[in-house]
């Protein structure tokens, strides 16, 4: 992901808890730090989080530097949210998590969202009239909520940008760089 452009002066924000799918969180971050943004880690709580690798491995932990409670939701220029499930199925009923998503889509800045990370739209009631994609479990989900999932590597609507699991993550990372640079 080398390709990407400067993003010296770019603030990304990571909205994430335990049990995160692993690259969907570090490859993000760490491409993002390599073009220049300065990425932070936002959670419920202080510490560190748990990352696993396809939902029941365990694998690294990473360092949260800031609380949902502390959130400044001016401070980022675009927003990711990491999947898996376990992650994904805390966040949604995580009335914070849903007003940061909510008014980062409200604030027009990038919203990025891959796996099962689109939970959160859902339980927000962010999805009525947006085109998505996601883990492919979630299709009945989006689609109930009013969303029109499509199965596809990337898919920019509006401000959103949503990608289906890792393999997708060249995609969904330069789609978060060009959203920065737009």
């Amino acid at each position: 992901m080398s390709d990407l452009p400067d993003l010296t002066g770019k603030r990304v924000a990571i909205i994430a808890t335990d049990h995160f799918e692993e690259s969907e969180l570090t490859t993000p971050r760490d491409s993002l730090e390599d073009a220049g943004a300065d990425v932070r880690i936002f959670a419920p709580h202080p510490g560190t989080l748990q990352a696993m690798q396809g939902d029941t491995d365990k694998t690294i932990s990473v360092r949260v530097d800031g609380t949902l409670d502390e959130f400044d939701q001016g401070w980022p220029d675009a927003f990711v949210f990491p999947g898996g499930t376990v992650n994904a199925d805390h966040l949604r009923i995580d009335e914070q998590a849903q007003r940061i998503i909510t008014n980062a889509l409200e604030s027009g800045a990038p919203v990025a969202a891959i796996c099962h990370a689109p939970w959160l739209l859902v339980s927000a009631d962010l999805v009525k009239g947006k085109r998505l994609t996601s883990f492919p479990s979630l299709a009945v989900d989006v689609r109930n909520a009013g969303g029109d999932w499509v199965d596809e590597t990337v898919v920019v609507d509006g401000n959103l940008i949503t990608s289906r699991n890792p393999d997708d993550l060249p995609a969904f990372v330069g789609a978060i760089a060009d959203a920065l640079v737009s």
